[in-house]
């Protein structure tokens, strides 16, 4: 009996590979255009640092976490987030002294036990960037400037950006009571998850799919009654800063995050034609975070795409295969000596090549060459070895050139004389 993969975790082939490492490539472009480092992070963590970070009543660290007791007895965790790994290594690392503003970005796997779906998996990978240091509007502003450079670049025209305040520590607390006591008004209404919320982490109910909960709360009260000048006046500039950038914001009061460290700005990216499930990604601010962990006192904002996400939204068109250019293909086993050396010097000359069977007539290889793709067939066979030059054959425009290069030259040499036209 075969061996399938685990549900919810599947090989990525290699259409979809390339079309991955396209929008990851145009990503990064973005970022470090934006002046963003590389940090690689691993994908073991202490569950503590998610305990703390994520908040106990969030839906990863209830229900979605892949968690279990190492050997020596720590309790680790498969990362299910990328922010709160990165102030972690940001903290460890002491570079906060020495780098008190930090862009970083990082790309990788993450993992969640969730309900399989389109586009949702519990292995997924995410490319996420983090602003450490700044807690001015004008960061908030650059970066979802960046969000909508980097949808642009990857192929999203579609994408929304809402955008909502969660307030802070000062005017948080009364807006979650005033949540909770609509929320207990409507206790019938509500699914047994979200009665249990309420006394817990009440913002969380107007995050609940159910249709019943969303009726429930339609005319809930919103944070932006709530906040304090300052919360208020950062989101104000935030707003004014965004459209004089032309940055289209989509203001959504019902919006809140999955995860308890986000204060302040909070945004969601949203791409038409996806269903029900349209968030290609998200973020916000998270000023306590970093001090949170065992730092200093840090701001920080931030944001993560999913990857597999980006790839629906930017309607999973398959990248071009890039063939060979040359396929090096020996005639018997006397010549694939030599056609392994010459393959050697073209491929040490950054140029891509194949190597063909030296068992396959030259029939069989040229059609294969002609499939796919490749342009330029070098045979080497016993006469061309006699006579130390080999024969081209240019798949384009059907010719063969006989004797074109000496088999020994240079491989800068071997190029130019198997491209060179007429």
């Amino acid at each position: 009996m075969s061996i399938s993969s685990v549900k919810g975790f599947r090989d990525v082939l290699p259409r979809e590979a390339a079309r991955r490492r396209r929008i990851v490539d145009e990503a990064v472009r973005v970022l470090t255009g934006y002046g963003y480092e590389e940090i690689e992070l691993p994908i073991l963590e202490r569950l503590e640092l998610f305990s703390r970070s994520v908040g106990q009543t969030s839906d990863i660290v209830e229900k979605e976490m892949y968690s279990f007791e190492d050997r020596d007895g720590t309790i680790v965790a498969l990362r299910p987030e990328g922010t709160a790994a990165v102030a972690r290594a940001y903290t460890e690392a002491g570079l906060a002294r020495a780098l008190p503003v930090a862009r970083l970005y990082y790309i990788g796997p993450m993992f969640r036990r969730e309900r399989p779906q389109k586009g949702r998996f519990r292995q997924f990978t995410q490319i996420g960037a983090e602003l450490l240091g700044r807690d001015d509007p004008e960061a908030d502003a650059e970066t979802l400037f960046l969000i909508a450079d980097l949808c642009r670049a990857v192929g999203v025209e579609t994408a929304r950006i809402d955008v909502n305040s969660l307030g802070d520590a000062a005017c948080r607390p009364a807006y979650r009571e005033a949540l909770a006591a609509y929320g207990r008004e409507r206790m019938a209404s509500l699914c047994p998850e979200c009665q249990a919320r309420l006394a817990r982490n009440p913002l969380r109910v107007l995050d609940c799919k159910n249709e019943s909960c969303r009726e429930a709360t339609r005319d809930a009260p919103i944070m932006l009654n709530y906040l304090c000048e300052p919360c208020r006046s950062h989101h104000d500039r935030v707003l004014e800063l965004a459209a004089a950038a032309g940055v289209e914001l989509t203001p959504n009061p019902r919006m809140v995050r999955g995860l308890d460290y986000y204060c302040r700005t909070a945004f969601e990216i949203v791409a038409e034609g996806l269903g029900a499930q349209d968030a290609i990604g998200g973020g916000g601010r998270y000023d306590g975070l970093v001090e949170a962990l065992g730092g200093p006192a840090l701001p920080g904002i931030g944001f993560a795409f999913g990857v597999e996400r980006l790839d629906m939204a930017a309607g999973a068109r398959d990248v071009a295969a890039s063939p060979a250019e040359f396929l090096v293909a020996p005639i018997g086993e006397g010549p694939a000596t030599v056609a392994l050396r010459l393959a050697g010097r073209l491929r040490a000359a950054r140029r891509s090549v194949e190597l063909a069977p030296s068992t396959r007539r030259l029939k069989a290889q040229l059609k294969s060459a002609d499939k796919a793709g490749i342009r330029y067939v070098i045979i080497v066979g016993d006469e061309e070895i006699a006579s130390g030059r080999a024969t081209v054959r240019d798949m384009v425009e059907r010719v063969d050139r006989p004797g074109c290069f000496p088999l020994e030259a240079a491989a800068a040499d071997i190029v130019e004389s198997v491209t060179r036209t007429g």
